[in-house]
């Protein structure tokens, strides 16, 4: 664990869209890391890395506002998030694909994002053929092309991702990059959980390795 003057940070916060100030977050009776800074601009991306038990699922919650940092706090242009402005500008993947298994996955997209957004998240990953299968009679890798499709169909600024290439082929992960890189350029931004290397360009690092516990 971070010693008294230590602290995990990406860069300065000030004039970040995003930014983490001082967190630090508690599961159980265990600190999972301290002191923790971080920041985003639009188009930004990242990374979030270390060993299992290092903290990266909490803190996409703690970006995500499902959990409470017990130190710190988390800011939006600046200014202290307001929860319900903060659920409508983020789209969360975390390893359950929350997928409705007795819709179709025409039906799922459209549940999560409405109609109108159907069409282009189909084809985003590919799955156009699959529009009238239900989500229980998917594999695996079609099950986490239909959630990613959910992200890409969502008008949501910032994506928050944990693992979201398992299950992935090589086709599917050359979509998922593509769509990544479609969301930065039109000024979005994502902060992504990984276990082991990446291939995404122009991203930070914030490696939570060394404050595990």
């Amino acid at each position: 664990m971070p010693g008294p003057g230590d602290r995990l940070t990406t860069a300065g916060t000030a004039g970040a869209a995003f930014a983490g100030e001082g967190l630090s977050c508690r599961r159980g009776e265990r600190l999972v890391f301290a002191r923790l800074d971080f920041a985003l601009s639009p188009g930004g991306l990242l990374l979030l890395r270390g060993p299992n038990g290092s903290g990266k699922s909490s803190l996409l919650r703690l970006m995500a506002g499902l959990l409470r940092p017990i130190e710190g706090r988390l800011v939006w242009d600046g200014a202290a998030l307001d929860a319900e402005g903060h659920r409508r500008r983020i789209a969360f993947l975390g390893h359950l694909d929350a997928l409705k298994p007795a819709l179709t996955t025409s039906e799922n997209l459209a549940f999560w994002c409405g109609e109108a957004a159907v069409p282009a998240a189909l084809a985003a990953y590919g799955i156009e053929h699959l529009a009238r299968r239900p989500a229980r009679f998917l594999s695996l890798g079609q099950r986490r092309r239909l959630a990613l499709a959910r992200i890409v169909a969502s008008p949501a600024t910032l994506w928050l991702l944990d693992e979201p290439a398992n299950g992935l082929d090589d086709e599917a992960h050359g979509m998922f990059r593509s769509a990544l890189a479609q969301h930065r350029l039109s000024g979005g931004m994502a902060a992504i959980a990984l276990h082991g290397e990446s291939d995404l360009p122009d991203a930070a690092t914030l490696d939570l390795g060394r404050f595990a516990a």
